[in-house]
């Protein structure tokens, strides 16, 4: 499958190195009438700060899978119902990933998504399974056809969440092993869930990342901004200290896992 803004500041913070060039912008005005398009086709072409290459991945990763994913031209985020959702200073980009027309698709079930299409695409069937809070495990259906694939995902976001997938995936223990493909969680209601769609690094073995998430109600999965750099922005780094705040939500470092 090839899978379905930034504000202007008037500040800008200076970090050491490479790091001091600020990303692309987008002025909110620009955005909210609509004039401004995603110069971006796919994540792997979303620019780096000087001095930052992207990690070399397997070809057939997930991690490179990610890279591939396509971003609309189109920056707005969608709600399930189709309108708008109120916020719309959170993203830097959009995932071409539908949404469907129902508010099941919300923070952890657009990690599942993403998931379940790259094993999908893969045909590893078989791994295609996910645990609700009671360990009851949902797997894929034998020879499920595309339309009997999307039924079952309907299903998982109905029976899982942050709570069951958080005690499914591995904690990371060191954070700058960070790869494309983790996911930081916080499991409850409410919890959260976001992705890792690609990391890079310099010569001096520092870490970025960016970050992907869905949110409540379900809408489109997007590329968020980094509020608290606007500087690296969409970029995060491993650098700084035990938080990683997203516009809509804030995590600890140690909040990191994997599959």
């Amino acid at each position: 499958m090839q899978p379905n803004l930034l504000i202007v500041f008037t500040w800008v913070i200076f970090l050491p190195g490479a790091l001091q060039q600020p990303m692309v912008s987008y002025s909110s005005d620009s955005f909210s009438s609509g004039t401004h398009n995603n110069p971006y086709r796919t994540i792997a072409e979303i620019p780096m700060p000087a001095g930052y290459s992207r990690l070399a991945l397997e070809p057939g990763s997930f991690g490179a899978w990610l890279r591939d994913v396509r971003l609309k031209e189109d920056m707005v985020v969608y709600l399930y119902n189709g309108n708008r959702k109120i916020n719309q200073r959170a993203q830097f980009s959009v995932l071409d990933i539908s949404t469907g027309n129902k508010d099941l698709q919300q923070c952890a079930d657009a990690v599942m998504r993403l998931r379940a299409e790259y094993l999908y695409e893969q045909k590893r069937y078989g791994e295609i399974v996910f645990l609700d809070n009671n360990g009851t495990r949902y797997s894929l259906p034998l020879g499920a056809d595309r339309k009997k694939f999307n039924a079952y995902l309907e299903k998982v976001f109905m029976s899982c969440g942050t709570l069951s997938l958080e005690r499914q995936l591995k904690r990371v223990a060191v954070m700058n092993t960070i790869m494309p493909g983790d996911i930081f969680i916080k499991g409850g209601s409410p919890g959260h869930a976001a992705i890792v769609m690609d990391v890079a690094m310099n010569n001096r073995g520092k870490k970025i990342f960016l970050l992907a998430n869905g949110y409540m109600p379900a809408q489109d999965i997007h590329v968020v901004i980094n509020p608290r750099v606007p500087g690296l922005s969409p970029w995060y780094s491993t650098d700084y200290d035990s938080i990683i705040e997203l516009p809509e939500y804030r995590f600890a470092s140690n909040q990191l896992k994997r599959w």
